[in-house]
């Protein structure tokens, strides 16, 4: 970790501060309306004097909002500019058109279109599950949508297979509604929402990161080294690596966006060069890459990080035997878990928090590292 890192790490607030801060109680929020997602038919408005001038996609949109439906400003102009839309009889293809007080407008909603990727039998380990949303404890190794070189194999191929006709169509597809995402060879807790109002609701949620809205995300990590305090805080900007297109940085370049990681140290395991410590994150930002470009900013990677610790690779020889073994068949595989989800039902209002325990590589791994350190 460089100077520069280094002022910025240790100006951090402290430990007792920053943990006061956390738990200290959010304001209380004004009750909403749960939004319930159209259901396939006709929605008729007559324009008021107030909507009159508006733009008919900004019109509409706030009348949806007004009723609790869940059809967001982009769905409302993709509806539009399929012709879905009519304004005193006549078809209406620019979003843009003002409206006039007095009029009838008509919105037809389709039935929800096929999912596009295809549904795949794959076993998925789900946590809960109602109608409209589903909880996942999601393996190492599972990619979350499908993308390039990825095509099948997704936990969304999965998901398409699991739920079936209980999905109910995002955006007009009927497909699961992916709001956050864990890496590929991260373990640990996801939520996908099944219906538009449900996908709605959980995007603002995370969109909020928990600032006021009930939002708890919480990971356990292995890092490399003896963390120097008890518990501290990151706040470093994270945008695209400059030279690698693959790799997130942390980063003071105007497309760089804000990120802050709370951390406490849970146990630590061996001293000097084969010190390792089991890390507890909390999330108030979400980025890519977030957790492992932080803990490598401030000179502590995930064992088992290819990307952001290549360089810790030669501190496994200081480890002992029991955990060289463990650490080699996690391969590349992060020693990162998402292990506490918690947040406001976006359509019933109840409060959701869910657990999941170390899966079976990281508890190995746990196990040996304090084997190794047994007196």
């Amino acid at each position: 970790m460089n100077q520069h890192a280094k002022r910025r790490y240790q100006a951090g607030i402290t430990a007792e501060a920053e943990r006061a801060e956390r738990l200290r109680p959010k304001e209380p929020k004004l009750p909403t309306a749960p939004l319930a997602t159209p259901q396939e038919g006709t929605l008729t408005y007559e324009i008021t004097e107030e909507e009159a001038g508006q733009r008919l996609d900004r019109a509409l949109a706030a009348r949806a909002e007004t009723e609790s439906l869940a059809l967001s400003r982009t769905r409302i102009r993709a509806l539009i500019e399929e012709g879905q839309v009519r304004v005193a009889g006549k078809s209406i293809s620019d979003a843009g058109t003002k409206v006039k007080a007095g009029q009838i407008i008509e919105i037809d909603v389709p039935a929800a279109a096929p999912a596009e990727p295809q549904a795949e039998n794959i076993p998925l380990d789900v946590v809960f599950e109602d109608e409209h949303l589903i909880i996942i404890n999601k393996p190492a190794g599972l990619v979350v949508h499908p993308a390039s070189g990825h095509e099948t194999g997704t936990l969304v191929n999965a998901l398409i297979a699991h739920c079936g006709d209980s999905l109910s169509g995002i955006g007009g597809v009927r497909r699961p509604g992916i709001v956050h995402r864990i890496d590929k060879d991260t373990s640990g807790l996801l939520v996908v929402a099944k219906t538009d109002a449900a996908h709605q609701g959980l995007s603002n949620l995370f969109a909020d990161h928990g600032r006021t809205l009930s939002l708890t995300r919480a990971y356990r990590a292995f890092v490399w080294g003896r963390m120097d305090r008890r518990a501290g805080h990151i706040n470093a900007p994270i945008a695209r690596h400059p030279h690698n297109r693959e790799k997130m940085a942390v980063s003071h370049h105007e497309s760089a966006r804000e990120a802050i990681t709370h951390w406490d140290a849970q146990e630590i395991f061996g001293t000097g060069p084969g010190a390792v410590t089991l890390v507890g994150c909390e999330l108030e930002t979400g980025r890519t890459h977030q957790i492992r470009v932080h803990m490598a900013h401030i000179g502590h990677p995930l064992l088992a990080d290819a990307v952001y610790g290549a360089g810790f690779k030669t501190k496994a020889a200081h480890l002992g035997e029991a955990t060289k073994a463990v650490l080699a068949k996690l391969g590349s595989r992060q020693a990162l878990h998402a292990a506490r989800l918690g947040f406001e039902h976006p359509v019933t209002g109840e409060e959701l928090m869910f657990e999941s325990p170390l899966p079976a590589d990281l508890t190995a791994l746990i196990e040996a590292l304090r084997a190794d350190c047994a007196p």
